[in-house]
């Protein structure tokens, strides 16, 4: 679960003009929706995720809050709180009070190790249509050009008044419809440097696996 929330956030901020076919009315939106984003100090967010199966009739819930600022982020689930600070990741795991700690690989540019790799992965990929104009809200989807991919469709709902998401909607290929639903979304916090590192002091007794 933790990866799939990591992975969303990619789509969340910055998957906006992707090439190909594009609604120019989207990507003026997500334009401006991104540029705010990024021009502020950190990114926060609470929300819900829930998980729905549509093959197997399920669907499970969990809270979560994340905050993002360049290179680093905090990501903080029921399960698990993950650090990174640009260099070392962080995972602990409080239900058995272990933290395993893992270097940053630099040529990878996943989102786990490079959250600032996701300014320029948007660029591609993906074609973008405004579905809706409500009153408070616009709902723009994203398709992957790649016809192969096991996701179908991405759904974002941004406010119109603050360009603050609303909620994000991804489908797959296998019938699992993964949807965050944004409580608060905040771009006004300025994170001290601690707040994307382990503090063992704050957490006495912990077992440590360290796998740098």
């Amino acid at each position: 679960m933790r990866f799939i929330i990591l992975n969303f956030f990619f789509f969340l901020l910055f998957a906006n003009s992707a090439i190909g076919q594009n609604d120019p009315e989207a990507v003026k939106i997500l334009d401006k929706f991104s540029a705010n984003a990024l021009a502020a100090p950190s990114v926060s967010m609470k929300f819900d995720l829930v998980k729905n199966d549509l093959m197997e009739n399920s669907i499970d819930t969990i809270a979560g809050l994340i905050i993002l600022s360049k290179d680093k982020y905090k990501l903080d689930l029921r399960d698990n709180i993950t650090w990174f600070n640009g260099e070392t990741v962080w995972n602990y795991l409080p239900a058995e009070k272990e933290v395993t700690i893992t270097k940053a690989d630099k040529k990878d540019n996943s989102f786990q190790n490079r959250p600032s790799a996701i300014f320029s992965l948007y660029k591609k990929g993906y074609k973008n249509r405004l579905i809706e104009e409500k009153q408070g809200s616009y709902i723009i989807d994203l398709y992957p050009e790649d016809i192969k991919s096991d996701l179908l469709r991405v759904r974002l709902s941004i406010g119109k008044s603050l360009l603050d998401l609303k909620s994000l909607e991804y489908k797959q290929r296998d019938g699992i419809v993964i949807t965050i639903y944004i409580k608060e979304y905040n771009l006004k916090v300025k994170p001290d440097p601690e707040t994307f590192n382990f503090l063992i002091s704050k957490y006495k007794g912990v077992e440590v696996n360290d796998m740098r």
